[in-house]
């Protein structure tokens, strides 16, 4: 938070960050099509991604959007408007994002810089949902994924992160 001064000059208190939400889970994959794995700790490597995750690693493979996805991440918000407007159930493990978040707009974040823990991000761009995902938890959810499957990111500042760490704007 910064302090700025009044226009008397005296400082004002700090002020808070318009949102702050937090890191609800974290998973990885070591090969396209295998279950997700659920970490209680990552490490995010600049430049790389999440160690040990099938795009730090180059087993994975993007669609063909050009994009910086060293990180991904999505809303719990988009997981439960899923159960409540459609019946669907996708849990944490089913979703293919690294991260999941609560209270974080991260539609607002493209081109955004902001921090999860220590870790600093910068996001790219809004997720495309794919059939991919339809066909490997034989849900039909991606076109109800629209404009809220997520973003994909840069790691600027490397770290450890956890589940509970505070996300908010840098």
């Amino acid at each position: 938070m910064q302090v700025r001064p009044s226009r008397t000059g005296a400082e004002t208190p700090p002020v808070a960050p318009v949102w702050q939400g937090s890191l609800l889970h974290i998973h990885v994959t070591r090969a396209a099509r295998a279950p997700m794995e659920r970490r209680d700790l990552a490490r995010l490597l600049p430049g790389i991604g999440v160690e040990g995750d099938r795009y730090a690693t180059g087993l994975g493979t993007y669609s063909p959007f050009p994009d910086i996805r060293e990180v991904t991440l999505i809303e719990t918000e988009t997981l439960e408007a899923l159960r409540r407007d459609h019946g669907i159930t996708l849990s944490p493990e089913q979703h293919r994002r690294n991260l999941t978040t609560e209270g974080v707009p991260l539609n607002h974040l493209v081109g955004r810089r902001f921090r999860v823990g220590p870790v600093l991000l910068e996001g790219g761009r809004l997720n495309t949902p794919c059939r991919y995902l339809d066909m490997i938890t034989m849900l039909s959810v991606c076109d109800h994924l629209v404009h809220r499957s997520g973003l994909n990111a840069r790691i600027l500042e490397g770290g450890d992160i956890r589940p509970g760490d505070p996300i908010r704007p840098a």
